[in-house]
């Protein structure tokens, strides 16, 4: 019965392309029909699956879901004030003399609002409705529009503290918890902290290039569209917002404040600047409000089918089958790490950001962290497969969402010609952090420093150590 919980992920993958229900319902319908399966078929026990709701409460009680709602509070207010559009602005009167000042534009604006992104869907709704147009009013292409529109809407999936990033810390480190106590080694478990910190070099690395793409790109085109002229208001706006990111960023990364408490200031940051601006008048504020709850409702409902999918999962020992065979993958870490990026690549082709962390990471990571206990590193990896493979075409998940909300319709093939220099860029970044795992740890304390050896031992070397360290030091005389 350990094939059981594969083809349970098939199943979820043919119902999800099937019938385009939501996700959290695939889930929690294929896994409730499995353990029906498995109890009848006398494959699981079904005193296993009382575990569940205690599992579930578990989970809920994190300190650390609090930030949930709150990023995706921020989220819904990036989608409906005017915030995107000052910057916009601002940002394309500084490069007014080149070509290139609206895609560059583009980029930073996605830069700026990844920190307090909602979603990859939230930022491309938020760029197709507000910035499309006036990319398609400077003379871009509809092409070249829609990849930018691709590339800054992913940039919240590797830019720290966007809402991925919090559950992909907690989940890695559940990951990491259970890896360890497999191999028993004594190792520092990794956190929500160190995966910011790990994201920051190479999410900075795929900016740059990304800015000299669309700088190279745009250099020979010479202006066009309408004249951006900002008025002081919006110039003193777009300062204190990328005064703002920053600082939260720089905060988060040296520890200053947590998660919980960013998301609290970027959502009392923004709504202060609706409600002075006046951007959350008419009826706006409770859109917001109704974005919030019903965002906040799919992402907890997922939340609690993925954990009952995975008790099912692991209730058939499917995990166990898995382990053995990412022990039989060649090249020790490397080897695993490129299984994770194999993996997370054909999963982004169905699941979204949200379901590939709840459902694919607790499922894969455990036996992969066995084989490479650098958790850093691989999640810096998993973030990086991730984030290209939304923007792989036809069926990248940020490219379905821009192709089918934008007005301006392009076909793929010159759609792939506008993605090829950003993928290029993306995937010059993953061969760099897979060859140099040291790129994930420079903007930790150690400043690069490696990690520290992998010490196994069986339970009795573990007693020993630990009463060790109780011994105390002799009476002074």
């Amino acid at each position: 019965m350990e094939v059981a919980g594969l083809w349970m992920l098939l199943a979820v993958a043919i119902v999800l392309l099937a019938t385009g229900l939501p996700a959290y319902a695939v889930l929690m319908g294929v896994s409730a029909a499995f353990a029906v399966i498995g109890v009848l078929g006398g494959g699981i026990e079904y005193n296993l699956l009382t575990a569940l709701p205690g599992r579930i409460i578990g989970l809920l009680e994190t300190d650390l879901l609090q930030a949930l709602p709150l990023y995706v509070f921020m989220g819904a207010l990036l989608n409906r004030l005017p915030l995107a559009d000052r910057l916009f602005r601002c940002g394309v009167a500084l490069g007014h003399r080149s070509g290139g000042a609206p895609a560059m534009a583009t980029l930073g604006l996605g830069a700026l609002q990844a920190p307090m992104n909602g979603s990859v869907g939230a930022s491309v709704a938020m760029l197709s409705r507000s910035i499309a147009p006036k990319l398609a009013a400077h003379g871009v292409p509809a092409p070249q529009s829609t990849a930018l529109v691709c590339v800054a809407s992913t940039l919240g999936v590797v830019i720290p503290p966007s809402l991925v990033l919090i559950l992909l810390g907690d989940a890695m480190m559940r990951a990491h918890t259970e890896a360890t106590n497999t191999t028993k080694a004594m190792v520092r478990i990794v956190n929500t902290q160190d995966i910011f910190r790990g994201a920051l070099v190479p999410a900075a690395l795929f900016l740059v290039l990304c800015l000299l793409v669309a700088w190279w790109l745009g250099r020979k085109a010479p202006p066009r569209g309408p004249e951006e002229r900002p008025t002081a208001m919006e110039w003193a706006t777009a300062v204190l917002a990328a005064l703002f990111v920053v600082g939260l960023l720089a905060g988060v990364a040296a520890g200053y404040f947590y998660a919980v408490e960013a998301a609290a200031m970027g959502g009392t940051a923004l709504l202060l600047f609706g409600v002075l601006s006046g951007g959350l008048r008419g009826g706006i504020f409770g859109a917001v409000l109704r974005d919030t709850m019903a965002v906040s409702g799919a992402l907890f409902a997922l939340f609690v089918a993925a954990t009952t999918f995975t008790l099912v999962f692991r209730t058939f020992g499917t995990d166990r089958l898995l382990d053995a065979w990412i022990k039989l993958v060649p090249g020790g870490p490397v080897g695993a790490a490129l299984a994770v990026l194999v993996v997370f690549a054909l999963a982004a082709f169905v699941l979204d950001a949200f379901e590939i962390v709840f459902v694919i990471v607790p499922i894969v990571m455990p036996p992969v962290l066995t084989q490479a206990p650098d958790a850093i590193w691989i999640s810096v990896l998993a973030l990086l497969a991730l984030q290209a493979s939304f923007l792989v075409p036809p069926s990248g998940y940020a490219v379905m969402m821009a192709r089918s909300m934008l007005a301006q319709k392009t076909s793929i093939r010159p759609l792939v010609r506008a993605l090829a220099p950003y993928l290029a860029a993306q995937l010059l970044v993953l061969a760099l952090v897979v060859l140099m795992p040291r790129l994930a740890h420079l903007a930790q304390p150690g400043g690069g420093a490696p990690a520290a050896p992998v010490v196994k031992m069986d339970d009795d070397d573990a007693r020993k150590r630990f009463n060790d360290m109780l011994k105390l030091p002799p009476p002074e005389e």
